[in-house]
């Protein structure tokens, strides 16, 4: 809607997109596209930067093995020891699928990030959730994993309904949610804080250059707090899951 002359978009607009092919649950749209393409990159960087393994790495491979390394270093072992470093496979595909969808927002031409769509959040928290949950029945068995997580020792009896239905809200709903709704908020703030700023600059600029200097500054500034959110978010998402797993593996810690 036009504000003091300027044309602002509703926020439907930046983010609902329309079907290029197909209908309904199967539509196909820029969106999905997108996944695609983060998908194909994710895919393309870990294959180059395997193929030619040596000794000395040197250029992609350089930059995947820093990439592994940040994961294990910073996020498996930080949080699940080296028990957990079998999970380096889920948790790298997670993080670097993650990055890439979220620095889309800043690609020129293509300036949407994924995530910034409620369904791609959800369905990999919902992912994460069920992975978890599996890991936790499977090491412990149904009825060893569920009082280990919802009757902590130590609770005194007259407290421990009040505590175990705490527990159960947070095992079931909280965490998953959580998890799926972080990653979308931060990311489409994100995205109407650069639409609204590039407006801004745009309406300034064709009145008054000089007008138009603080605005200006504050979108390129924006642009690369961006790009640290965008790999802020995927660290978070990756590190919740690594906490998530190593709690499943041992739940009455």
């Amino acid at each position: 809607m036009p504000v003091l002359g300027l044309d602002f978009p509703p926020v439907g607009q930046l983010t609902d997109w329309p079907a290029l092919f197909g209908h309904g649950i199967f539509a196909v749209n820029k969106v999905v596209l997108l996944e695609w393409l983060a998908a194909v990159i994710v895919f393309a960087f870990f294959w180059t930067a395997a193929r030619g393994r040596s000794l000395v790495p040197s250029g992609v491979q350089n930059a995947g093995e820093a990439v592994i390394e940040f994961v294990q270093n910073a996020i498996i072992l930080q949080t699940m020891g080296l028990e957990g470093m079998s999970w380096t496979p889920f948790l790298l595909t997670l993080f670097a699928f993650i990055f890439v969808c979220n620095i889309f927002e800043v690609i020129p031409i293509i300036q949407m990030p994924v995530t910034a769509r409620i369904a791609l959040p959800m369905f990999m928290a919902a992912i994460v959730f069920v992975s978890y949950h599996v890991v936790g029945v499977r090491r412990h068995g149904v009825i060893a994993y569920l009082k280990a997580s919802l009757l902590p020792a130590g609770v005194p009896r007259f407290v421990l309904p009040l505590v175990a239905l705490n527990l159960f809200v947070e095992f079931v709903f909280t965490k998953p949610f959580s998890l799926g709704v972080r990653l979308f908020a931060n990311l489409l703030a994100g995205h109407l804080l650069l639409v609204t700023f590039s407006i801004l600059t745009a309406a300034l600029f064709s009145a008054t250059y000089v007008g138009a200097i603080v605005p200006a500054a504050l979108l390129v500034a924006l642009y690369a707090f961006e790009v640290l959110v965008s790999v802020l978010q995927a660290f978070i998402f990756t590190m919740l899951t690594a906490v998530y797993l190593g709690g499943a593996m041992h739940p009455e810690h």
